[in-house]
């Protein structure tokens, strides 16, 4: 395989989570991206990021309890 798509989709599948919390509109997707970036490395990390991500406070929800 090529070594520049296998870096390609090891940096996709590291940044997921904060993917998810950019297109999910989070309200505040820099902790996401902090622990994603941070301690994503660790398995722990990337699932806490990952559970930050799709859990809810988007900015779809705020509008829908105004």
């Amino acid at each position: 395989m090529d070594p520049f798509l296998t870096a390609l989709i090891v940096g996709f599948v590291y940044l997921f989570p904060a993917i998810v919390a950019l297109v999910r509109s989070k309200r505040h997707p820099g902790g996401v991206i902090v622990i994603n970036l941070f301690l994503g490395w660790t398995f722990l990390g990337w699932v806490i990021a990952l559970a930050m991500a799709v859990s809810g406070d988007t900015w779809k929800d705020a509008q829908g309890r105004a």
